[in-house]
């Protein structure tokens, strides 16, 4: 199956998910109310969990450690070149939060819960690419924190670095790098392998659990609305198609390795990430354009995905 036919099919799955919630919250079995639970259950559990198992099966090398920190960097630069570049482009219309949401939304992605099992599939060779991710999803937390907040409020007082570096993806990171670097994780898969079964099946409750509170979401919108906002289609193009087809572009001109490059690639062509909705929700802007973007883009990322992956 080439990479077309992995990334459609598990992208496919991903997305059944997201049936499997709109079905329980329309068959009255799952109500809104409860997806506060759920997510606290998916950020503080599910993320640290997620992280740690992305290391636990990679050999460490200073060379690997080295690359992750060029991929953490490459990451930010990239995500924030092109949102100062859209800021540019459209500042005579930045005074409309509506266009500050999707400039935040457009590189803003799901790479984790998402992404992750995306790359893994795409990238089998490569066990590497799952630390890449986790890189990926901090420094987008510090982007979100710092130019998203401004981006979704207009003032530079809610730029919060606390934020940005104290939180269950963070928290996972700096658990997981010291056992990492001082090669620990070999000795508890070989002394405690009952550790690392439980660390793999809480990991593998993410991409799940997110994906099911999608599919309660979507059951609670009118659907009308949901697919008339011309606003949100801009945003969903620039995440699913304009945003990584710059990224790709900007790696051919760097001598990258494959796995780097596609994981940069696929990672940056996730849908828009629930981030962008917590921020609106926080700041207590426009929360309905912030969630239709991300219902959305979820939704047409099954076409998008699939077709990126043929430049790999």
């Amino acid at each position: 199956m080439g990479e077309f036919g992995i990334a459609l099919s598990n992208v496919s799955l991903t997305l059944a998910y997201v049936i499997l919630g709109f079905c329980l919250c329309k068959c009255k079995k799952a109500v809104a109310n409860h997806l506060p639970t759920m997510s606290s259950v998916l950020i503080y559990l599910g993320s640290p969990f997620l992280v740690m198992s992305s290391f636990l099966k990679l050999e460490y090398s200073p060379q690997t450690l080295g690359k992750m920190g060029l991929f953490f960097l490459a990451a930010m630069v990239l995500q924030g070149a092109f949102m100062a570049l859209l800021y540019f482009i459209l500042h005579k219309k930045m005074q409309d939060f509506r266009y500050r949401i999707c400039t935040m939304a457009s590189v803003m992605g799901n790479a984790g819960f998402f992404g992750l099992p995306i790359v893994k599939a795409l990238l089998p060779d490569h066990p590497e690419v799952l630390c890449y991710a986790c890189m990926y999803i901090v420094s987008m937390n510090l982007m979100a924190f710092t130019m998203g907040a401004y981006l979704v409020t207009g003032q530079r007082k809610y730029m919060t670095l606390k934020a940005a570096i104290i939180n269950p993806t963070m928290i996972g990171l700096l658990i997981s790098l010291p056992l990492f670097a001082f090669e620990v994780f070999p000795l508890i898969a070989s002394h405690v392998p009952a550790a690392v079964t439980g660390i793999e099946a809480m990991a593998s409750l993410t991409t799940p659990i997110c994906m099911i509170i999608l599919g309660i979401r979507l059951a609670t919108v009118d659907l009308k609305l949901l697919f008339s906002r011309g606003m949100v289609y801009f945003a969903c193009a620039l995440k699913l198609l304009v945003f990584p087809l710059f990224v790709y572009a900007i790696s051919l001109l760097f001598p990258l390795d494959e796995a780097f490059r596609g994981a940069l690639f696929i990672l940056s062509g996730t849908p828009c990430a629930s981030l962008v909705l917590n921020l609106t929700e926080i700041h207590e802007t426009e929360t309905g354009l912030a969630a239709n973007c991300v219902l959305v883009s979820t939704l047409l990322c099954v076409l998008t995905i699939p077709l990126l992956a043929l430049l790999l």
